[in-house]
């Protein structure tokens, strides 16, 4: 990591990204097919998140259980580092890019925070030459296979600013937040410098 006295921390999906990043990975790693069964037997929790925000981690981890339970986690970061290159390749807002890059120009530390998981999220971060990622880590069991659990909290809300908080890891740091939703907010109002994309 540079050392700065400003981190730049990035919101991904609609901040970096002109639309959401998990269904085309999960779309990629199960088929439009599968996925639509998968969504179709977890249809209870889905509707209870779009009713209750509260309930979104809920209904994430149980797609996540039905799309990638049991699935290796060698492919699955196979698929990630290739689903990364179509990302950057066609995915990003070249003006929020812009912004990122500035930001390393100037010699700020920067890094991405956002519910995405880093299967995927992990190789983005090393073709932006970004500082670090902090994002929602898929469990893995003994056996090298995806459980479909998370490990610890879904990066999302006021998770966002505790994994901030623990990479700045008390340093005096000027804070530049971007973001685009409200699961961007209590990191929007954290930081010194706040940006609603």
């Amino acid at each position: 990591m540079a050392s700065v006295d400003t981190v730049a921390a990035f919101d991904f999906d609609g901040t970096l990204t002109t639309r959401d990043s998990l269904l085309g990975y999960l779309r990629i790693v199960a088929g439009n097919r599968d996925l639509m069964r998968a969504a179709l037997a977890i249809a209870p929790q889905l509707v209870a998140a779009r009713l209750d925000d509260d309930r979104r981690d809920e209904a994430k981890v149980a797609l996540l259980r039905e799309v990638l339970g049991g699935r290796s986690e060698a492919w699955l970061r196979d698929l990630g580092r290739r689903y990364a290159d179509l990302l950057v390749g066609c995915q990003l807002r070249p003006d929020v890019v812009a912004r990122l890059q500035h930001h390393q120009q100037q010699g700020h530390a920067v890094v991405i925070v956002s519910a995405s998981p880093t299967v995927y999220l992990e190789p983005v971060g090393e073709r932006l030459g970004v500082d670090a990622v902090l994002a929602t880590e898929l469990a893995i069991g003994p056996d090298g296979r995806c459980t479909g659990e998370l490990v610890g909290s879904n990066c999302r809300r006021a998770e966002k600013v505790r994994r901030l908080e623990e990479w700045i890891a008390g340093r005096e740091l000027q804070v530049h937040a971007y973001g685009d939703s409200r699961g961007d907010d209590e990191l929007l109002a954290r930081s010194d410098h706040p940006t609603r994309v």
